[in-house]
């Protein structure tokens, strides 16, 4: 970060009084400017014991096959951004259900976050993010060809629960508006 975003005058990397790390503050206005790591909402949606795969179509890992998951956008909670995100990637509608994994990916500033998810229907397609979706089998999911890490761990987690009987409960939204 080289500007203020508040008042556009140089930014200087140090630690504000009260703080322990390092924060770009603005040398003007004293405006001190966050980074925190992205949040990453995704799930895995699966229909008649099958699991939706998304093929790459963007950087990084293009080519590479994931479950549907991106960016959680604000004002949205974690449940709406993966449907949304199985929509944009799958164009497949699911039902959200229970948390599945918390992954920090801290060399990339991120927290990957998956649920379980029941397809509504059996449709999906290649979304503009995506080459192609398909649905697999447990056994023919591309292990050697999968995007990330967290990828791999969710999949895994998630068989693990279904071989132990593990039930798909699913949310109840509750957005409390405080004034």
């Amino acid at each position: 970060m080289n500007f203020c975003s508040h008042c556009g005058f140089a930014v200087s990397l140090k630690v504000p009084a009260g703080e322990i790390l390092p924060r770009f503050v603005c040398d003007r206005c004293g405006t001190i400017h966050y980074q925190n790591p992205k949040l990453v909402v995704g799930c895995v949606p699966e229909h008649e014991g099958r699991i939706l795969l998304c093929k790459r179509a963007i950087a990084p890992r293009l080519g590479y096959w994931t479950v549907p998951a991106g960016y959680m956008e604000n004002g949205e909670t974690l449940q709406q951004a993966a449907a949304r995100e199985c929509q944009e990637e799958a164009l497949a509608s699911v039902d959200i259900g229970s948390l599945l994994t918390v992954v920090h990916v801290t060399h990339a500033h991120q927290v990957h976050v998956f649920f379980r998810a029941t397809m509504r229907t059996p449709a999906y397609g290649a979304g503009v993010e995506s080459l192609e979706a398909i649905l697999v089998r447990p056994e023919e999911i591309p292990w050697p060809d999968l995007a990330f890490p967290s990828t791999e761990f969710t999949l895994r987690r998630y068989l693990d629960d279904q071989s132990s009987g593990l039930e798909l409960h699913h949310f109840v939204e509750f957005d409390r508006r405080l004034t």
